[in-house]
């Protein structure tokens, strides 16, 4: 699942990009004496930018005390794979099922009004390999569709995402 994109020198003060120093295998951040789980590298640079947009607003949500601000801090993060499982190991089980949910709970946060297409989700978690990840993202979905976390639409219209055929999108649910 990882890639040599957005691989950064280990040295400090010597990264390409001007960020943390990075442990040799690339998984972890080094800030201020501290190792910190790194950002998946494979997650390409716009849906990065999209989740990181909103883990800084879940942030600012923590500061003004608001009530779903560490849920949400939380998603965050794990979408971009600081927490959970290790993005650098074979995606399976339970905790990737929770990455996934997290992504689709980050991105639909983060577009508010508008809606998102799972393939969103599966090139955000899944790299170069996204297209595999498709049934395990509309299972999850379905998961999140059947607790009102999202709404499932087709058309315009609301569907069932196990049952319906083509292309669908999701948007927040009543008790996100």
């Amino acid at each position: 699942m990882a890639s040599d994109r957005g691989a950064r020198s280990t040295k400090a003060g010597d990264t390409d990009d001007g960020g943390p120093e990075l442990t040799p295998d690339g998984h972890h951040v080094i800030i201020g004496g501290r190792r910190w789980r790194a950002t998946d590298p494979s997650i390409p640079e716009s849906f990065r930018q999209e989740l990181v947009d909103e883990l800084m607003a879940a942030r600012r949500a923590v500061r003004g005390a608001e009530s779903d601000a560490r849920r949400r801090v939380q998603d965050a993060k794990t979408a971009l794979g600081e927490r959970g499982a290790p993005w650098w190991e074979e995606p399976a089980g339970e905790e990737f099922d929770e990455r996934i949910a997290a992504t689709i709970r980050a991105l639909t946060r983060k577009r508010d009004g508008s809606s998102i297409c799972p393939s969103d989700v599966a090139r955000a978690i899944g790299g170069d390999s996204w297209r595999a990840l498709m049934p395990e993202v509309r299972r999850v979905a379905s998961i999140l569709a059947d607790s009102d976390e999202i709404v499932v639409t087709q058309k315009g219209e609301t569907v069932d995402i196990r049952e319906v055929r083509g292309p669908v999108r999701m948007i927040r649910g009543p008790r996100i």
